[in-house]
């Protein structure tokens, strides 16, 4: 996952979408994109109607901001994509929705992928019993995840699932015992993604 560096609010506003990058405050009136849902940058009275190409690169710079991967992390999710069997756009997303900081983030263990990440890198999830400290690990069907059972880990999980109520993904499901888990049911599709996105555009560009 991409480290950001700069202001995370600047991307919604370039996407014209909320990427929820900030966790529970993209959910209050605090949230810039809200308040402010132009364009960054100088304010211009009119704006010239975007390219093709431009269309295109926005649609794959937005799921890159979303999930948090750089240009060669996508480069080669997109491979992977293309050497599979079926829709290159469904495999690609579908692909991206198996990255277990997105996973963790979704079912309500962190507040946002960010943190999720850090929590992943930092030792605090496992799966099938084994801590996996890659965030970019892909989840497979039947993996049970889970949070290590120290004070530390249970208080940052017990902490996010306090402060927001996320819906769980229908190819999840979570236990909220005293030491909360969730199963991968199977892989996502097409329909769980979790962010708008014309897959077909990305496929596109990429192939050229």
């Amino acid at each position: 996952m991409g480290r950001i560096t700069g202001p995370v609010c600047r991307l919604c506003r370039r996407d014209g979408l909320k990427l929820f990058l900030k966790g529970s405050r993209c959910d209050t009136p605090k949230c810039a994109f809200d308040r402010r849902s132009t364009p960054p940058g100088m304010v211009q009275k009119r704006r010239s109607k975007p390219t093709d190409y431009g269309l295109h690169l926005r649609e794959k710079q937005k799921v890159k901001h979303y999930y948090g991967v750089l240009e060669r992390q996508f480069r080669t999710y997109f491979s992977r994509a293309e050497r599979g069997t079926g829709n290159t756009g469904e495999i690609l997303m579908s692909l991206l929705e198996r990255r277990l900081d997105n996973i963790v983030h979704r079912i309500g263990f962190a507040l946002s992928r960010s943190a999720a990440r850090q929590m992943v890198m930092h030792g605090h999830i496992t799966i099938n019993g084994r801590r996996v400290d890659v965030p970019s690990y892909s989840v497979r069907a039947g993996d049970l995840i889970r949070v290590k059972n120290r004070v530390k880990s249970l208080q940052l999980v017990h902490s996010s699932m306090s402060q927001h109520q996320r819906q769980v993904p229908d190819f999840v499901s979570r236990s909220e015992e005293l030491i909360p888990e969730a199963r991968v049911d199977r892989l996502p599709g097409a329909d769980d993604c979790s962010i708008p996105v014309r897959a077909n555009l990305i496929i596109e560009l990429c192939s050229k």
